[in-house]
């Protein structure tokens, strides 16, 4: 080695270290806004769910960026940089190979030219969303908001719009609770990958234009070749994440923050969930009506949130399922959940006390395609006929009845094969009415078995059965079996059938 590389080097060791300690110093003392919460499991816990939250139950999230322009699905920013994915492929064919035209240069060319947020906010309420979620960061660190941490927001280049803000006062107007999704925890171990080259071919050994420091406020800086899981152990890394998404909380201040991971960072990520606990609590009388969720269990800190998946059972503390009906970004020829996929989920999933939180796909340019706007019209149908069974509903003694077809499925994390049928039977309540639901069109008597004449705990008498959104006069009977709605006469244009039954007061 040259001495001046040596020397070099030692320079740069130094430097790092002194960085260190000096993080280290701080990490106590990153800027929290005061409150009545600290940095501690112990003060987390004394978080209260807000009943907004409780009562919105649906939700719609804008899971949109960069990432959608060449229509090639997820983690497109990642997989043009791996030799064997076929995005590579993709990208070396319509782009160049990214030694040259690298992610830094797909940004300029999302324009969102036909992004209408206050239309699409419009019919998002008519769907029956409760609140709105936008994309803050995806793990390809681009800002959708007016930062001043980096020049790699949507203000600066791009759309040359701030997205979150725009889709906050959208949200404002349609009288939505609004939230920011972050993804950037993940970003530093998973963007590494723009700094490789090819293992073959012409361009063998070529440093792709993530390995130039040019280009590093956008790719992150290297990081050790040990720092490999989803989150990063670089302690430089995780500062800069809670100074990232300190400002987007402070600037706009959303109802709901989500982390594509568990909690980040241990007491770093305690800090930044108290600070966000804390200013809001300074918004709104002592008391925080905001919402964190990550994809941790919550033990009363947070929302536990369930990627693509559901919970087995019911639920002692509120949670959310987030899920596209898509793929996460737009990808051509991609099959969409059907209307009443979204519904079956989402009433198991409110049964179960949570709320389901749902990807509309947007085009690259920023509108729907005619088939989303077909399945969100009819979501829409449904939940202005149902939603009273739904929306500031409490979980029931039990969550429902499951049918022998889907008992063998265990539901759980990025499995969404459910296999409901008409059989399997949901509860929620609200002022005394309990609610059924069908999750699939009934062909036969419906026999709610909870209801049984002789079932502990369930109220003596039944006053009446009505299906929800009908006129339709339901004949029922109730023995040592159950509850036994005689098959309908007429059905409604849904699959899901929802049925209030309310009961005779005792004396």
């Amino acid at each position: 080695m040259k001495k001046n590389s040596f020397e070099k080097l030692i320079v740069s060791g130094i430097f790092i270290l002194f960085l260190f300690l000096n993080l280290s110093a701080q990490k106590g003392k990153l800027p929290v806004a005061e409150g009545p919460f600290q940095a501690t499991d112990e003060s987390l816990v004394q978080y209260k769910y807000p009943d907004w939250f409780r009562d919105a139950k649906f939700g719609i999230w804008s899971h949109w960026g960069p990432q959608a322009v060449p229509r090639q699905g997820d983690w497109y920013a990642k997989r043009m940089y791996q030799e064997k994915n076929p995005a590579y492929k993709y990208h070396v064919e319509h782009y160049g190979h990214p030694s040259v035209f690298g992610y830094k240069d797909i940004i300029p060319l999302w324009k969102a030219e036909r992004w209408d947020p206050d239309k699409l906010m419009e019919l998002y309420k008519k769907a029956g969303a409760k609140y709105f979620v936008s994309m803050g960061t995806h793990h390809d660190n681009f800002f959708l908001w007016d930062s001043k941490i980096h020049k790699w927001n949507a203000v600066n280049m791009g759309p040359k719009k701030d997205v979150v803000g725009l889709w906050q006062q959208a949200a404002k107007k349609q009288g939505l609770k609004f939230g920011v999704s972050e993804h950037l925890g993940a970003s530093y171990t998973w963007f590494q990958v723009a700094r490789q080259s090819d293992t073959e071919g012409p361009k063998a050994g070529v440093p792709y234009d993530g390995a130039n420091p040019v280009w590093q406020d956008l790719y992150h800086a290297a990081t050790t070749p040990d720092d490999k899981a989803w989150l990063t152990t670089n302690l430089v890394f995780q500062v800069e994440w809670f100074k990232s998404i300190q400002e987007l909380i402070d600037n706009y201040h959303p109802d709901l923050l989500y982390s594509d991971s568990k909690m980040p960072f241990e007491d770093i990520g305690r800090s930044l969930v108290a600070h966000y606990y804390n200013q809001d609590a300074t918004r709104n009388n002592g008391v925080p009506a905001v919402v964190y969720t990550c994809k941790e269990a919550s033990g009363g800190k947070w929302v536990e949130d369930v990627e693509r998946g559901v919970k087995s059972s019911g639920s002692q503390v509120p949670w959310q399922t987030d899920t596209s009906i898509g793929d996460w970004y737009y990808r051509t020829g991609q099959k969409y959940k059907t209307a009443n996929e979204v519904i079956q989920m989402l009433v198991d999933i409110v049964s179960k006390n949570g709320n389901l939180l749902i990807n509309v796909v947007q085009t690259p340019e920023g509108d729907l395609e005619p088939d989303m706007l077909k399945i969100l019209n009819e979501i829409g149908v449904w939940t202005a006929a149902n939603g009273e069974g739904i929306y500031g509903t409490r979980p029931w003694k039990t969550f429902g009845e499951v049918s022998p077809e889907t008992a063998a499925f265990k539901p759980g994390r990025f499995d969404e094969n459910y296999k409901y049928n008409a059989k399997d039977i949901r509860f929620t309540t609200r002022d005394g009415a309990l609610y059924a639901f069908c999750l699939g069109t009934p062909d036969a008597d419906v026999v709610i078995k909870s209801l049984a004449a002789n079932a502990v705990d369930v109220p003596a008498q039944v006053a009446s059965v009505k299906m929800l959104g009908s006129d339709q006069k339901i004949k029922w009977s109730r023995n040592e079996n159950g509850l036994v709605i005689k098959k309908l006469s007429k059905l409604p244009a849904w699959q899901v059938i929802g049925f209030k039954i309310e009961f005779k007061a005792n004396k």
